[in-house]
């Protein structure tokens, strides 16, 4: 049963969450790491980018939340199939920061991989148009516009009472009061920064 509906871009601190919502739960968090982790998982959710929603309860099988793509692209049909979960927005400060974020790690592992046109590939691109409806590029300004629109439409379209926005700099506070779960003594962990990505990227591209 998912008790978090993660509705937050990549690159927004959903690394963090994944760990932070995990502990608050018992229970495992759906990620994109999850999908590196199952492979097979991948297949099923390109069929739910090309139409087959069906398949969503399925891949999500054995979460207690679901955060980060691909799950969040589909964060209405999943605010519908489980519909006493909180919507989690997770946020940047600013479109520039969050497409500074982006470009320096998720669209340059990208660009690498386009040669190749592996299965991984076909779906980010799949997710990309479906959240953003064009293809991915390297303007900044037209970066920065697309994160703020889609988190103006998660705004206007979100149900209020269920939307809930936490930025990392707001710590458990938000999550635990969302989930009337009592907030942890321990600090809040802040996980795979920019510096943390590109380092263990660069790292990966050498051996292989």
């Amino acid at each position: 049963m998912i008790r978090v509906i993660g509705a937050g871009l990549p690159r927004t601190g959903t690394t963090t969450l994944k760990a932070a919502l995990g502990s608050l739960l018992g229970g495992r968090c759906h990620h994109m790491t999850e999908v590196f982790e199952h492979p097979e998982s991948m297949a099923g959710w390109q069929a739910a980018l090309d139409g087959d929603t069906g398949r969503l309860p399925e891949l999500l099988t054995g979460y207690v939340a679901a955060v980060d793509w691909p799950s969040s692209a589909f964060w209405p049909e999943l605010a519908e199939l489980h519909p006493e979960a909180p919507i989690l927005l997770s946020l940047r400060d600013d479109g520039p920061t969050w497409w500074g974020s982006m470009d320096a790690t998720v669209i340059e592992y990208a660009h690498r991989r386009r040669a190749g046109g592996d299965e991984f590939l076909a779906m980010a691109m799949s997710l990309w148009g479906k959240v953003f409806g064009e293809t991915l590029d390297d303007d900044p300004v037209r970066g920065a516009a697309a994160y703020d629109e889609y988190v103006a439409h998660v705004r206007a379209t979100a149900p209020k009472e269920r939307l809930v926005e936490w930025n990392a700099k707001d710590g458990w506070e938000p999550l635990c009061s969302a989930l009337g779960v009592a907030v942890p003594d321990e600090p809040l962990p802040h996980l795979n920064p920019r510096e943390d990505w590109v380092k263990a990227d660069a790292e990966a591209e050498s051996q292989g």
